[in-house]
């Protein structure tokens, strides 16, 4: 992306009506936020005599990109702040959005469109369906914008590319690549930016200059990384990890507990005792067989997850391999564990 070109977050407070008795359970706010609103149009009423029950609370947000012109829409997600139970079929009444300088940037409104739905009477027992979250929803193109947020990405006849992940050998390239169609006007700063000068005859077309740099076709830098999350059990590793030479043994042990009711009664014809029921709980330990696999080394990730597989282990245990392997330095590779 380009220095200067970045979004801009928006939020707002408003009220969605029509929801068929799905509203806010008649909280202090809501009710408060729909008297202030009746006072808009000269209706002064008592908050506490009001309902909320067709009326819902929510909190609007949205992004608002650089270089957004007044009178064009953005698309709003909606969700509610109070205890309704779906905006299924609501209406979002007229809601300013505003940014971090408490400035209206856009003003949001229109009928709201629910991925999700709940139906039945709930409790215990009840044929409740709820599917996906039924108390968000989004409005596209819901929302005009009426400010615009000024942008800069032209500074002394300069421009600065961000690099969305960081990379010096990825800086470098995009250097190189633009000083071989423009000689002269790429620099790499760091690790995440790249600084380009206007070249001569085009100080006055930056965009023209900007369109032709992103045509340039440049292979980014992959590092060596592995990501685990142990939630899901999913591992992504790069093609650049490495293995160097070690030897790998694995097993499994496995603790199985049964617990069952046996049944106790006093012999036939028994004047004394009673009946009974005493619990047993049996516990049997199993350790699976392993064996020591000295693995050579492994240059590419198609030879380390072959390698791996040959052990027979699972995702999790591939999970603890890996990290013994970082602990002992011969995983040449960076280690993310989510």
């Amino acid at each position: 992306m380009v220095a200067g070109a970045r979004d801009n977050q928006l939020v707002g407070y408003g009220l969605v009506v029509g929801l068929a008795g799905d509203g806010d359970k008649d909280p202090v706010y809501t009710k408060q936020t729909i008297a202030n609103l009746l006072q808009r149009y000269d209706i002064n009423v008592p908050a506490s005599t009001l309902s909320a029950k067709n009326v819902a609370v929510v909190i609007v947000t949205a992004d608002i990109g650089a270089f957004v012109k007044s009178g064009q829409r953005l698309d709003i997600t909606v969700a509610s702040m109070g205890d309704a139970k779906s905006l299924q079929g609501g209406v979002l009444l007229q809601t300013p959005l505003v940014g971090a300088d408490n400035k209206v940037y856009a003003v949001a409104q229109g009928p709201l469109a629910v991925g999700g739905f709940s139906v039945g009477t709930g409790g215990g027992g009840g044929a409740t369906v709820t599917k996906n979250h039924p108390t968000t929803a989004q409005i596209i193109g819901g929302a005009l914008v009426e400010r615009e947020i000024p942008a800069t990405i032209v500074r002394d006849n300069t421009m600065e590319l961000l690099l969305r992940d960081p990379s010096f050998t990825s800086a470098a390239r995009i250097a190189v690549a633009v000083n071989e169609m423009f000689p002269g006007v790429a620099s790499a700063i760091d690790s995440s930016t790249v600084r380009l000068h206007l070249p001569p005859g085009m100080t006055g077309t930056p965009v023209d200059f900007l369109a032709r740099v992103e045509g340039i076709e440049v292979t980014p830098d992959t590092p060596a990384r592995i990501i685990i999350n142990e939630r899901t059990g999913t591992i992504v590793a790069t093609s650049r990890i490495r293995i160097s030479n070690c030897a790998v043994s694995h097993g499994n042990i496995t603790i199985n507990v049964a617990s069952t009711l046996d049944v106790s009664q006093p012999n036939p014809l028994s004047n004394t005792g009673s009946t009974v029921v005493t619990p047993r709980t049996s516990t049997d330990v199993t350790e699976s067989k392993s064996r020591l696999v000295a693995l050579p080394d492994l240059p590419t990730v198609e030879k380390v997850a072959s390698a791996l597989n040959s052990l027979g282990v699972s995702p999790r245990d591939m999970m603890a391999i890996f990290q013994a392997m970082r602990q002992a330095g011969a995983l040449q590779a960076e280690l993310l564990i989510r």
